[in-house]
């Protein structure tokens, strides 16, 4: 590739990881909001400075080894409290786990697999756009696959990632449970559907919709769990936070400083003065996430996670084409601007395919938006490409 795509794929890296990371420091503090500080009347956006200067203390804190050691203590911290989250819920039930699946069964919490073709769940969809998914998000960042290549050996690392995506899955599951476990305990405590609604009803008869991520704090706040529980649940929300909003701000200020300033190519300035400058960066990152936050709260979407799917769709998808245009090709582009224009267009063709698509027909486009983006980015980019035999532009 050359400087042009080269920019490209680094500024579509730092707005994907952005909105990806904000989006999940939006589901964080927004809970921390309902659950604990809304009834001491902190306002959601000192709330969300607060943590963001946190979070930008900790980025402080270099090195891959440091990095791994504290992702990991935090994670274990997660894990834990999702485990006691669990026992307590059974326990107060009076039911095994066992018992707790069966329930989930027959109240159809356990559905996973939706053979609807139409439907943007369709297991095929969500198999494929997750895979696809998976490699954009996880292998085409540098912070991610530091983590692995950190190991000692080749085998190791193979090893951990192996050892990772098993674990993942078990957690998934967990976490998918808990959340079953949380609407039947609601239901058994008073909580009723409405209109597409899930909740308690006032004395007016209104639900107040707790559905998808307000469940837990809704339920925490009317005193149905104990204080340890409580504090157990938000030691587990602050320990998925920091790991992935401070890997997120960390990568956007060295992609932006590295690939898009070329601050390592920089003869110029003495490192002092390039320090100085990546915290300037740094900082305006900080900035960015807090105006990203604020927008989510705008939004208030009440399942982030598919907020988050959709975004990684249109985002990840120009990335994801460059990338396989590099590797499976041998092709040169030589037209400038060729590259900026194909991986603007093929977004917009995107958001139009999936607009008309779901409003003329019953078909819904899912993850699966992804592949359609990167294969329009990729066809674009073939068009627009020469063989190689033809003169290479040079980086």
């Amino acid at each position: 590739f050359n400087t042009e795509a080269h920019k490209i794929g680094s500024f579509f890296f730092i707005i994907s990881r952005a909105l990806g990371a904000t989006a999940r420091l939006y589901l964080v503090i927004n809970v921390l909001q309902l659950f604990l500080l809304e009834p001491l009347h902190v306002p959601f956006w000192l709330t969300s400075v607060i943590l963001l200067g946190m979070i930008l203390l900790y980025t402080f804190e270099g090195g891959v080894k440091t990095i791994v050691f504290t992702d990991t203590l935090q994670t274990t911290f997660m894990i834990v409290s999702l485990i006691a989250c669990i026992i307590y819920i059974l326990g107060h039930m009076h039911i095994s786990f066992g018992e707790a699946f069966s329930i989930l069964k027959e109240k159809q919490y356990t559905h996973l697999i939706n053979t609807d073709v139409n439907s943007k769940t369709f297991f095929l969809k969500t198999i494929l756009g997750g895979m696809f998914i998976t490699i954009a998000m996880t292998g085409l960042d540098q912070e991610m696959m530091q983590k692995n290549i950190s190991v000692d050996n080749l085998r190791n690392s193979k090893k951990n990632m192996l050892t990772f995506a098993g674990t993942l899955l078990f957690v998934n599951l967990a976490f998918l449970f808990l959340g079953g476990l949380l609407y039947v305990f609601a239901l058994q405590n008073g909580a009723h559907y409405g209109d597409k609604v899930f909740g308690f009803a006032d004395n007016a008869g209104h639900i107040k919709n707790i559905m998808g991520d307000d469940i837990f704090p809704a339920l925490s706040l009317q005193n149905y769990f104990p204080p340890i529980i409580s504090i157990l649940f938000v030691i587990g929300l602050i320990s998925a936070l920091f790991p992935s909003a401070d890997g997120a701000l960390t990568a956007v200020t060295s992609s932006y400083c590295v690939d898009i300033l070329n601050m390592n190519e920089d003869k110029t300035k003495t490192e002092q003065e390039k320090k100085k400058k990546r915290m300037r960066v740094h900082l305006v990152f900080t900035v960015l996430f807090f105006l990203l936050i604020m927008f989510f709260k705008v939004l208030n979407d009440k399942s982030i996670v598919y907020l988050i799917m959709e975004i990684a769709g249109y985002t990840y998808g120009p990335l994801l084409g460059l990338f396989a245009f590099g590797i499976f090709t041998k092709r040169n582009i030589s037209k400038k601007y060729a590259v900026l224009s194909i991986t603007i267009i093929a977004p917009v063709l995107t958001y139009l395919i999936n607009y008309f698509v779901s409003k003329y027909s019953a078909y819904k486009i899912g993850v699966e938006l992804i592949i359609l983006n990167g294969l329009l980015t990729f066809i674009g980019l073939w068009l627009v490409s020469k063989k190689e035999n033809t003169q290479q532009v040079t980086a």
